[in-house]
């Protein structure tokens, strides 16, 4: 109703041609509408889809057996399909992820996915790996020299990666733990323990950055302890990277540390036992694959800083064991967040300002590292510049992006942590691993551009110290209430699993992932945020099947077989079967 008429806004209108029926499949009928072909028009793709559906739907199989599509009340795959396309009740639009047949699809989708990645999980089970002795001399060590006590969490943690390094078989463990909860010193201790075993130790970082920082925070415990450690990654001169492969290849090299460098050809371990890939969801399951294959059977710890939704992490992840270090350290104080638009840019900069006069220091964060034609936004080299010259000359402001040399990072970041430098104007390079106890506040600019989790993942370089800290979202072009309010998320909790749901939400599984995970096959009909409940259901059926028919060869396991098979197909050793 509109001004007391009835109105149709923008309809869709259907030319009545001669000699059609009225109960043709365009009128008089719930009709289907299809992804857009070219210029094909919809009653052509209608037709051409009906002809499909009507010739070759009874020759789909579905995965699902059919005691477990009675369990649920589930339709047969054939049928469902047949009655998606051309439906002969009008499905509840209000709750369409309820709607039988669909439901129907949604299950023999997931179910396929649990049962690859459940086979996957019981070949690792079934495959010979190093059964290390995990009492070792050198984590005590490293104990007596560690200036803090691990958390409880921490120790829980490493009790049951202990545990997995003392089976005969590989482990393949997940470590999730939020920013700053102390990830790497359960890595490095994992390492030490493959170190006394006679094996080498691998840990694989996204960029070069993070596996510098790396580097930088073990080398000084290595060192102390006897044990020679290398870093490995894509900007070494040649001859530098030389001596360090030859080193690695003759067993000199107890611990790598390196960027993607360390799953190319070139690379050879005389005894790689452990292989350790941090921030996982940067890398595909296939990377993984890669540095695994460079040892025999090796041990796998994954870990993340990004805290992964549940949903996610039972199809990404669904092969690991998942451990969560769910405690940070004592003396950690939650960042207070808060969002600020354009036109309180002068009261950042006081905010700013009133720390570093309190002898702390501070990051201010950019999207872009040049000046943009097409983007208008602000970037970090002229930003460093303005913010230098013009707001803070009495400090001094120094500039990290990605593009630098690895030396120059080095020698900026430790300018940083020596207090040369007050203000550190960076890319998103910061976003993991940097540890600075004495910077306090962390400005980030267009923060509506950045996902919440990478604004959490950027907030955790603050609070690091016993210090106050603060994090400022500064929104430059906030163009809907809907962006807002999505900011606002970050003032109300420091909780990474609650900003991560509330992410997921809003970017939906590929784009939170960063880079969508090669090796898992793409979803047609499921979503995990609405199908959450069907995922779970799927995955005990498929682990439940696992456990009592481990190689599938029962009789009325056959088709499943051959289906997962091919559902599977080329998707590396993911669900090697039988």
């Amino acid at each position: 109703m509109f001004n007391g008429q009835k109105e149709i806004i923008h309809p869709d209108i259907e030319i009545f041609e001669k000699g059609e029926e009225l109960g043709s499949i365009n009128f008089n009928a719930i009709v289907p509408i299809y992804s857009q072909i070219g210029n094909m028009h919809q009653k052509t793709i209608r037709k051409i889809m009906r002809n499909v559906v009507d010739e070759f739907v009874c020759h789909a199989a579905g995965s699902v057996p059919s005691n477990i599509l009675k369990r649920y009340g589930l339709m047969e795959l054939p049928a469902a399909m047949a009655e998606v396309h051309k439906p002969t009740e009008t499905p509840n639009s209000s709750n369409s992820s309820s709607w039988l047949p669909r439901k129907s699809l949604v299950f023999d989708e997931l179910f396929c996915l649990e049962m690859g990645l459940a086979l996957k999980k019981r070949n690792t089970g079934k495959e010979s790996g190093v059964a290390f002795n995990a009492d070792s001399a050198l984590v005590e060590n490293l104990r007596n020299m560690l200036p803090f006590q691990l958390t409880a969490a921490q120790e829980m943690v490493l009790a049951e990666i202990k545990k997995d390094m003392a089976e005969p078989h590989p482990m393949s463990r997940l470590i999730q733990g939020d920013v700053g909860c102390g990830k790497t010193v359960v890595a490095f201790i994992a390492c030490l323990i493959a170190v006394e075993n006679n094996y080498q130790s691998a840990i694989m970082a996204p960029t070069e950055i993070l596996a510098e920082q790396h580097y930088l925070n073990i080398h000084r415990y290595a060192e102390g302890l006897g044990i020679r450690i290398a870093l490995l990654t894509g900007s070494l001169a040649k001859s530098e990277k030389k001596a360090i492969l030859n080193d690695i290849k003759n067993g000199e090299v107890n611990l790598a540390i390196g960027t993607h460098a360390l799953i190319q050809g070139d690379v050879e371990f005389k005894r790689l036992g452990l292989v350790i890939v941090d921030e996982q969801h940067r890398f595909g399951v296939l990377q993984r694959a890669q540095l695994k294959n460079k040892g025999i059977n090796p041990d796998i710890l994954v870990m993340t800083a990004t805290p992964i939704p549940r949903t996610l992490a039972m199809t990404v992840f669904g092969d690991l064991d998942v451990s969560v270090i769910d405690e940070l350290p004592p003396g950690r104080k939650p960042i207070k967040t808060k969002v600020f638009r354009e036109r309180d840019r002068q009261q950042v900069y006081k905010l700013i300002g009133d720390e570093l006069a309190k002898g702390r220091q501070g990051y201010i964060v950019y999207p872009l590292i040049e000046e943009s034609e097409e983007l208008d936004l602000r970037d970090a080299t002229k930003m460093a510049e303005h913010l230098q010259k013009d707001i803070f000359p009495e400090y001094k402001i120094g500039l990290l992006h990605g593009k630098m040399k690895s030396e120059e990072k080095e020698n900026i970041m430790k300018a940083f942590k020596s207090k040369e430098i007050n203000i550190l104007v960076s890319t998103t390079v910061i976003e993991v691993g940097i540890d600075v106890p004495n910077a306090t506040v962390m400005a980030i600019e267009h923060a509506e551009r950045f996902g919440l989790s990478q604004l959490h993942q950027l907030r955790g370089r603050v609070g690091r110290g016993g210090h106050d800290s603060h994090c400022i979202l500064l929104a430059g072009k906030v163009g809907s209430l809907d962006t807002y309010q999505r900011l606002r998320v970050m003032e109300d909790t420091n909780d990474g699993f609650k900003i991560a749901e509330e992410d997921l939400k809003l970017r939906g599984p590929g784009d939170f992932l960063g880079t969508r995970q090669s090796g898992l096959p793409d979803f047609r009909v499921a979503n995990l945020l609405t199908d959450a409940s069907i995922l779970q259901k799927a995955r005990d059926e498929t682990f439940n099947i696992i456990k009592n028919d481990p190689d599938l060869s029962m009789p009325e396991h056959a088709i499943l077989k051959e289906l997962i098979k091919a559902r599977w197909r080329g998707r590396m050793e993911l669900a090697e079967i039988g």
